[in-house]
């Protein structure tokens, strides 16, 4: 089974996050239930079940970040800079199109699947390009396309 979609510096960046969260995190958590339970009863111990809930959540990012990062495939993600039709260059927004877990100074991360990210996909600088927004259709100006 395949991975995700991520640049080189993600993976990096989602790697670090599971091992954190499996060495530290869970000692941490752990550490607090025990605690909590040290204070009694646990059916109204509320620090008892913040602590639980917190293990939930923890457990639940581990298992996500176990199939992002399970044989990813690193790929080179594009940044488009768009202006909308009748608006001026200098009000450029840039738009990165890949998986949500990306992180990049500058732009929107819109996935692939995205009304805007499935227009801008393959497309080049100087390319016009209309879509189907869910307020109606939309054009677009691609600026230009930088890989990152």
């Amino acid at each position: 089974m395949a991975g995700a979609k991520l640049s080189k510096s993600a993976l990096e960046r989602l790697q670090a996050e599971f091992h954190d969260l499996t060495t530290r995190g869970r000692i941490e958590v752990a550490d607090k239930i025990e605690r909590a339970r040290e204070e009694g009863d646990l059916k109204e111990n509320a620090g008892y079940h913040a602590a639980k809930d917190e293990q939930g959540h923890m457990e639940g990012r581990i298992r996500q970040l176990e199939y992002l990062i399970d044989e990813p495939e690193i790929v080179e993600n594009q940044v488009y800079a768009i202006v909308y039709d009748g608006d001026s260059d200098d009000m450029a927004e840039r738009y990165m199109i890949g998986n949500m877990e990306e992180q990049i100074e500058g732009a929107d991360v819109i996935t692939s699947t995205s009304p805007l990210g499935a227009a801008l996909n393959g497309s080049s600088a100087g390319d016009l390009i209309t879509y189907d927004a869910p307020n109606g259709s939309m054009t677009v100006k691609v600026l230009s396309v930088d890989s990152v």
